[in-house]
């Protein structure tokens, strides 16, 4: 089992003993609400019962008493084991007080829920003085009272003690449900820490792959058209090879500088984005010497950073196929932030020549470049739109919000 089904096993047994846990602790509250109405009901049925007067009286503010320590014990919202430790044992010796006044058989429930909660949320060493009050308390009622033989009081001390120790079991079950818990999440921590160091080294080994390949053939590139065009200026070739030349050397410069981009954004460089929409405009007005506009409308929104890219990149590629494949007029890019969506259009306008796809042909007519402009806009849960127009050609980017 690899490490992400570990963790996906282990939260959900984690789920189910967390569950185990919370039944656990409404069946002690059950049990104490249960415990307080049998004493309640054992105590009106003893002698003397409740009263005003009296002894009577002494009965009515024990009862009293137990009750409202036994419910503030369920509380479970004091911050101090010292208070919770007295909650308790008020609950505690009221019970045996209850034993002791009315010789009532009943009272001895008393103190199981009191036992229950201190075993589990108290601290090991004050949960056992709140167990060992109890046995001490109700064994002295029992004795005092006299009505209870001495095996009848060894065998409720021992109900006592099995009562807490049941509790203590439920207690480490806890704990280990609360350190399970810390475990998986270091582990989850842990994958994710080393799969974000994954894709660094992946990243990080293209990015040298790209620049020992890429960028150096392009600067070889660079250094061959060069000395190409001095060639051509020392041999007397018309202005037109030149030019040719010159634009050739502007390409590999902007492809050199892209391929930098790249490896700067394998490395964790920031993306392009729409902001550098002019730059694309005016490169490629100065490569192919064709005007270029750029118009932005609506109030400009964070796109993250897919969306960034996805835009500049469609710019970059729509422009490039115009470059390659059109002989326009002029060319348009528009970008819109509207409320159901972020719409970028490029257009051509009088434009001539053919439009042939890039690469082998999909089975729609349409190229690797404008497939991969179109994955781009799926992966955002947009579209892309390409074709020609009355003009020219168009093509027409549509991300949500």
């Amino acid at each position: 089992m690899d490490q992400k089904a570990a963790v996906t096993v282990g939260a959900a047994e984690l789920h189910q003993a967390r569950s185990r846990e919370r039944a656990t602790l409404l069946r002690i509250r059950l049990l104490a609400v249960a415990a307080i109405a049998f004493v309640v009901i054992g105590s009106f049925q003893a002698t003397p019962a409740p009263g005003i007067h009296g002894a009577a009286l002494g009965v009515t503010a024990t009862l009293i008493a137990f009750c409202a320590a036994t419910v503030g014990a369920m509380q479970l919202d004091l911050t101090k084991p010292a208070a919770q430790l007295l909650v308790l044992l008020v609950a505690v010796l009221s019970a045996a007080a209850l034993i002791d006044l009315q010789a009532n058989h009943a009272a001895f429930v008393g103190v199981f829920p009191a036992v229950g909660i201190a075993a589990l949320v108290l601290p090991v060493g004050l949960s056992t003085v709140a167990a060992g009050a109890a046995l001490c308390a109700v064994s002295v009622a029992w004795l005092a009272n006299g009505s209870t033989p001495i095996s009848g009081i060894i065998l409720n001390d021992f109900a006592i003690v099995a009562f807490y120790l049941l509790w203590m079991f439920a207690r480490r079950l806890r704990d280990s449900n609360e350190r399970a818990e810390v475990l998986l999440a270091e582990l989850e921590q842990t994958r994710a820490a080393q799969a974000n160091a994954a894709a660094l080294a992946e990243r990080q080994r293209l990015a040298r792959e790209m620049h020992d390949v890429l960028a150096h053939s392009l600067s070889g590139l660079m250094l061959n058209l060069e000395g190409a065009r001095l060639l051509a200026r020392q041999g007397g070739a018309g202005p037109q090879v030149g030019d040719a030349i010159d634009r050739a050397h502007r390409l590999a410069r902007t492809g050199l500088e892209e391929a930098r981009r790249a490896i700067g954004m394998l490395r964790g460089d920031a993306l392009p984005g729409p902001e550098r929409l002019d730059d694309l405009a005016a490169e490629f007005a100065a490569d192919t010497a064709v005007a270029c506009t750029v118009a932005v409308t609506g109030a400009e929104r964070d796109l993250g950073s897919n969306g960034r890219l996805t835009v500049y990149r469609v710019a970059q590629e729509a422009l490039t196929n115009i470059r390659k494949h059109a002989s326009p007029g002029r060319a348009e890019i528009r970008l819109d932030y509207a409320p159901s969506g972020t719409r970028l259009t490029i257009e051509d306008f009088d434009g001539c020549g053919e439009r042939p796809a890039l690469g082998p042909r999909d089975a729609d007519g349409t190229g690797y470049g404008l497939t991969g402009m179109r994955e781009r806009a799926e992966l955002l849960g947009g579209t892309l739109t390409t074709g020609p127009t009355n003009s020219g050609y168009r093509v027409e980017l549509w991300v949500p919000p």
